[in-house]
């Protein structure tokens, strides 16, 4: 007989494959999802120029959000609201009404390039581009810092900022790995969807080289929206080695990956976001599973009662020849009952999952590769 103690050593490996604890779903975001968060991530649907909401989505190139000052003032640093003093503290600026967030004012953005990569090594969206800035408080000059959601204190810069994208297939999902660079004069945003290669596709580590190491693309006037391609390999990775900025030398970035099928746009912002759609479909997820719940109870009494009616006809039947039909016909009423509840069951069942993939086809799960799987069932069959 085995003990727990001697599964004791499994644990670190099953914390090592364990990911992503935290999943949040777009309708029922929680006031805050970090200790010591200065914004909320439970933010409504109306935009507000004093709004302190840490959500950023990045759908298309006419419906994205930046990250930028609360303030022009703060703390840290100089005291400006240059983005290295608040990156802790930025908010959310978006193109559309919506989100509970402020507005990107009218005649802020220059230029807007999204494209999005949807590939088996990776996915992504991303959104190069210039203007003024400075219309996002950010101060004439700052060359600007990186945000993504990580920073030193492993709380994220900003502490409880949510990143998510409905780009690839309509529903929102949350983007656990995401890197972004402002400045005031050009912005850059790469949100991966989760995936092996995520992490070093929205590398993190490169906070002083900009956009054009990490995130590369046009940072050119005009818009349009495209489909990519990655590159061969990731930023800051050169024949399978990794470049760390406190190298001597700083290799050339890669260049952008090749885009295709593009589409232009004469103007981008304004309108509003269907948020409140998304928020029924949450709500209308929780009734369903509730539903299945409950019909799962209902199924399992009414086939409990099943079996206990067809005993005690049997052992009625035993006695009497005489009463056998009545008994017959009882059994059958009671079995047809018991396998329509169950029928029942399953169609509630089935409903709720599909109510589930249409609002979030990857939300609220904690990722356990097939390797910690196989150790948690074997440890369960050496303790039988």
């Amino acid at each position: 007989m085995f003990s727990l103690i001697t599964l004791l050593p499994l644990l670190p490996l099953l914390s090592v494959s364990a990911q992503y604890t935290a999943t949040y779903q777009v309708g029922s975001l929680p006031e805050i999802s970090e200790e010591g968060q200065s914004g909320t991530n439970a933010c409504g649907t109306t935009s507000s120029p004093t709004s302190g909401c840490q959500n950023v989505f990045v759908n298309a190139v006419d419906d994205f959000c930046l990250w930028g000052p609360p303030d022009t003032k703060s703390n840290e640093g100089d005291g400006t609201s240059k983005i290295g003093n608040v990156e802790q503290i930025v908010v959310a600026y978006c193109l559309k009404d919506g989100y509970g967030t402020r507005l990107i004012p009218e005649g802020t953005i220059k230029g807007a390039h999204f494209v999005k990569v949807e590939s088996e090594k990776v996915s992504y969206v991303q959104v190069t581009g210039n203007g003024d800035l400075t219309k996002l408080l950010i101060p004439a000059g700052d060359e600007g810092g990186e945000l993504d959601p990580h920073s030193w204190t492993g709380l994220g810069n900003p502490q409880g900022g949510l990143v998510f994208t409905n780009a690839f297939t309509g529903n929102f999902e949350q983007t656990h790995e995401w890197t972004s660079f402002m400045s005031s004069d050009q912005f850059c945003i790469r949100a991966c969807r989760d995936g092996p290669n995520a992490a070093d596709y929205c590398q993190h580590i490169y906070d002083v080289l900009s956009c054009g190491f990490t995130i590369p693309g046009d940072m050119g006037d005009g818009f349009d929206q495209c489909l990519g391609a990655p590159t061969d390999e990731a930023p800051g990775v050169y024949d399978g080695v990794r470049f760390h900025q406190d190298d001597p030398v700083t290799p050339a970035p890669h260049p952008a990956g090749a885009t295709s099928q593009c589409t232009p746009y004469s103007t981008i912002g304004g309108g509003s976001a269907n948020v409140a759609a998304v928020t029924q479909l949450a709500s209308i997820q929780t009734t369903a599973n509730s539903t299945s719940t409950s019909a799962s109870a209902s199924a399992s009494a009414s086939a409990s009662t099943s079996n206990s009616t067809s005993a005690a006809a049997s052992s009625s039947s035993s006695g009497s020849s005489g009463s056998s039909a009545s008994h017959s016909a009882t059994i059958t009423s009671s079995a047809a009952s018991s396998r329509a509840a169950a029928t029942n069951a399953a169609a509630a069942s089935a409903s709720a999952s599909a109510s589930a993939s249409g609002v979030n086809s990857g939300a609220g799960q904690l990722v356990i590769p097939s390797l910690g799987l196989a150790i948690v069932l074997g440890a369960i069959g050496l303790l039988l």
